[in-house]
């Protein structure tokens, strides 16, 4: 874990402007230095000055001292330097405060000024101090070396600071600005993060309504025809025994399917445990979002499964029943008791699978809700072939006996109409349903063609 700006900033804990004790401490040792270096340079300015030799020390300890502040008011610093390179004093203090100065984040037209007006005060001194020694004898070189050394001194005392500043300052706001991108990049990917869980939280959302849909379209019909004939098996077991043994018969054959395909379902779920219970890939540290996403793995395989199932449940083709099986399906209904009629208008075509399946789903559905709640009723099913849609109904009247769905003891969640909404919907359709006027049932629906 990198430590990037806000961390970076919590650990600011120097005294007064420091930003870390070994900072204050870096600066307080080098005012000590300059203090003393100034201090032993006050004698001879007091004697050059004519004042006593304590007053110059004390001058010298105090002007040296000033460094302590460098790194608040690094402009005093170079001022103070610069006005105490007549007594030739605060050479370090003069070196430290170019560097410090150079390094901060001020225009670079300060910086400029102070540093030629720290590199011309040297060179003046220096050229006037050569001269004199020249003029005293102490150098016996030619009057080439007073310029020369000038120029040399003052630009050995102020160039290398000044650069070494610059440099440093650069290369602290470059740390910065990568610190700054880092943040915001992890500030990215942990929003990114987090949209990710939201995106896995709704995609499992959306399969298990996927899945509790299939299942629902799979086991709900043919079970609810199981309970009409096992209801009609019971009334006519007396009266009419060859009735009761083809109902039976009938009862066996969709039980069979349905545990056919509950088994299915089952059986892909219970593939897909040992592949979630594998160990992660040695050296991969999986992500919140990606090791929840593996979640979503046997309800998929589950849905796929109720898919495939409800397509073998309706006799159909393996990508789904289609809309030629509506005989079939309306056949069911008839021989369990309903009086069905099926109309269809408009030219007879083919449409894309899902299309297909929506609207078989639909009309199986509604047929189930009538064996629900008003069995025996007279059902209308009509489908129309439009030029870029199709629609169909399925309209009961009210049953003949009221209590005879009660009877039959056929529950209901409440989700059947939910889904047949939401499966239109998914399509661009349309879907509406609600009790008529005669005190029946209607349930419509329009679908795009394509």
């Amino acid at each position: 874990m990198t430590t990037t700006g806000e961390d970076h900033e919590a650990v600011l804990t120097g005294p007064w402007w420091w930003a870390r004790w070994r900072s204050a401490a870096l600066d307080g040792g080098l005012a000590l230095v300059s203090a003393l270096e100034c201090g032993a340079e006050g004698v001879p300015f007091a004697r050059d000055a004519g004042i006593p030799v304590s007053l110059g020390i004390v001058f010298g300890v105090l002007a040296g001292a000033v460094l302590l502040i460098r790194r608040r008011w690094p402009i005093a610093v170079v001022l103070v330097a610069i006005a105490i390179t007549p007594a030739q004093m605060g050479f370090l203090m003069g070196i430290v405060g170019l560097y410090t100065l150079a390094s901060c984040e001020l225009p670079r037209r300060v910086i400029a000024a102070l540093a030629g007006m720290s590199l011309v005060g040297t060179m003046i001194v220096t050229f006037v101090r050569v001269h004199q020694d020249m003029a005293r004898g102490d150098l016996t070189l030619g009057n080439w070396f007073v310029p020369f050394a000038a120029v040399t001194t003052s630009l050995g005392l102020t160039a290398p600071p000044l650069l070494l500043g610059l440099y440093v300052g650069a290369r602290r706001r470059l740390m910065e600005s990568l610190r700054e991108r880092a943040d915001s990049l992890e500030r990215e990917l942990q929003l990114l993060a987090e949209r990710a869980e939201e995106r896995a939280e709704w995609a499992r959302n959306e399969e298990r309504t996927r899945i509790a849909r299939e299942m629902h379209d799979v086991v709900a019909h043919r079970v609810s025809l199981m309970v009409v004939h096992a209801a009609a098996l019971q009334a006519v077991a007396r009266k009419d025994p060859e009735k009761a043994v083809k109902n039976a018969a009938l009862v066996g054959d969709m039980g069979r399917q349905a545990l056919t395909e509950l088994r299915e379902m089952l059986g892909v779920l219970r593939s897909t445990e040992p592949a979630q219970a594998q160990p992660p890939v040695q050296g991969r540290v999986p992500e919140q979002g990606v090791s929840r996403a593996a979640d979503d793995v046997p309800l998929a395989a589950v849905g796929a499964a109720a898919a495939a199932a409800a397509s073998r449940a309706a006799g159909g083709a393996p990508e789904g029943p289609c809309l030629k099986e509506l005989d079939e399906l309306v056949g069911q209904s008839a021989a369990a008791g309903m009086p069905v009629d099926l109309s269809v208008q408009g030219t007879v075509r083919s449409y894309a699978a899902e299309v297909e399946q929506t609207a078989y789903r639909v009309v199986q559905e509604a047929l189930t809700n009538v064996h629900k709640h008003a069995a025996g009723a007279k059902t209308y099913v009509r489908l129309a072939h439009r030029t870029a849609e199709i629609a169909m109904q399925v309209e009961n009247e009210p049953p003949p006996e009221p209590a005879s769905a009660s009877a039959a003891g056929l529950p209901s969640g409440g989700n059947g109409l939910l889904g047949m909404r939401e499966r239109v919907a998914a399509l661009g359709g349309v879907f509406v349903s609600g009790p008529t006027d005669a005190g029946g049932f209607r349930v419509s629906a329009v679908i795009p063609a394509s």
